[in-house]
């Protein structure tokens, strides 16, 4: 019997489906919560729109403070919760949301770190032992007019993070510019949400054209260089808005993302590490994640954020997506990796899929599994099951990690960051936004999986 066909699974994925939609509802306009953060003379009020990352404070006690609305993380809650909308499992308040959420990301545009550096006692405010963590006066005077956007992440009450942080990051103007893509093409905006949505997306595709060609950070935000999931979302984001545009009468700027979408993809070419010698065409390597300065060897070059951009850019393109035969070369080289590497994997139950984290030697927090990993990789099954070809063995094997989900989620529903690699308990920040997102985000493709099989899934 396939878990298609067992009742008790398919219960579990309903019941987890509604408590992770409410679980990320909570860090949607979290305006009740209040955020201290003493040894920087903070106290965050949050404001609407604003999505944090964690609803949950936490200071490194031991919990880490997640409590900022990052770029990257806000655009794929707010494209999980266009699902949940077209769902009807979340009513017209998703609209309101998302009018939220616009008018934030728009107003942030208007930040200006000149100002915040040329306060007198900026520094006096910080208590000693947080100095060292205080962003320098030239960097924060630097956050200004596009460069806001590449901030990572700010305060949920609107202003910028003060504290030393991975920047630039250019990923999240295209992800956003995906999802608020997806939103309009659904066609349920009244008139005056429709005119801000359209706005912020023309930002973001500016900027993602002016600056996809420059070093960022990852996706981890860890390492400085040219990122495949940065470069992915990018071409996907041009490739998108080039057909967007089009239909806004803009013929000239439509070409011209799409000529550059087709030069991105171009680059992406080169992160294909060929692993047999002189066989440019074998599926016998994978994708790294990563192109440091001078080329500079990374051990983090097998990157489950390969997988998560195919998943995160679902565009048109064969090449650089599910369908790819390299980009399932790439998930095959991280499933033997993190099942090789994580002790919960080593025996594990019959029907379970590997555990998976994000590359090999991690070390933040359990440097252990992740619940957007696991689901990453069982969503990039169902998408290509979706696709034909061999779809139900690619839908057997998409749940086999959604089994592995399933027996590291406790019966409170609730999804933290990561579970240990050794014991499987939950760790580093509790009910992680992104976490129910990919969960809500994996439901969605399996059901559209289950369709190509001709196999409908029992509600």
């Amino acid at each position: 019997m396939t878990r298609q066909q067992d009742p008790e699974f398919e219960s579990w994925l309903e019941g987890q489906l509604c408590h992770s939609a409410s679980a990320m509802l909570s860090s949607i306009s979290p305006v009740s919560i209040v955020k201290h953060r003493p040894g920087f003379g903070q106290t965050v009020h949050p404001i609407a729109g604003a999505i944090v990352a964690s609803p949950v404070l936490g200071g490194y006690d031991p919990d880490p403070d997640y409590f900022f609305h990052w770029f990257r993380d806000s655009a794929v809650v707010i494209d999980a919760l266009r699902l949940l909308y077209v769902d009807r499992r979340v009513g017209d308040e998703a609209l309101q949301h998302l009018r939220d959420f616009t008018r934030f990301s728009l107003d942030l545009n208007r930040l200006d770190g000149r100002a915040m550096a040329a306060v007198p006692d900026r520094r006096a405010r910080v208590a000693p032992e947080f100095l060292q963590y205080l962003r320098e006066d030239s960097d924060l005077a630097s956050a200004h007019g596009e460069a806001v956007a590449a901030e990572t992440r700010v305060n949920p009450d609107g202003t910028l993070d003060v504290a030393r942080w991975s920047r630039p990051q250019h990923d999240g103007p295209p992800l956003r510019a995906l999802a608020l893509l997806r939103w309009v093409a659904g066609g349920r905006l009244d008139a005056p949400l429709l005119a801000e949505v359209n706005a912020l997306i023309r930002f973001d595709i500016d900027f993602t054209l002016h600056h996809w060609r420059e070093p960022s950070f990852d996706i981890w935000e860890e390492e400085s260089g040219h990122h495949y999931y940065t470069l992915r979302v990018s071409a996907a984001a041009l490739a998108e808005s080039a057909a967007w545009l089009h239909g806004e009468g803009d013929p000239a700027q439509a070409q011209r993302c799409r000529e550059e979408s087709q030069a991105v993809l171009s680059r992406l070419n080169d992160f294909w590490v060929d692993e047999r010698t002189g066989d440019r065409d074998a599926t016998h390597g994978y994708y790294r994640s990563r192109r440091l300065p001078d080329d500079q060897p990374s051990s983090k070059a097998l990157d489950i954020a390969v997988i998560l951009s195919a998943i995160h850019s679902l565009g048109a393109e064969a090449a650089h997506g599910p369908a790819d035969p390299r980009m399932q070369a790439t998930l095959a080289r991280l499933d033997a990796l993190f099942d090789a590497a994580y002790p919960i994997n080593h025996g594990r139950a019959a029907g379970r899929g590997p555990a998976m984290g994000r590359y090999a030697g991690d070390v933040y927090y359990s440097g252990g599994a992740y619940y957007f990993s696991t689901l990453g990789a069982a969503e990039f099954c169902f998408r290509v099951a979706a696709l034909g070809g061999d779809a139900p063995w690619w839908l057997e094997r998409g749940d086999a990690y959604l089994a592995t989900v399933r027996a590291y989620t406790p019966a409170s529903g609730d999804l933290s960051e990561q579970f240990d690699q050794r014991s499987g308990a939950q760790t580093s920040a509790k009910q992680l936004a992104w976490s129910h997102a990919a969960f809500i985000s994996c439901v969605s493709a399996r059901r559209i999986a289950a369709a190509a099989c001709q196999g409908p899934l029992r509600q």
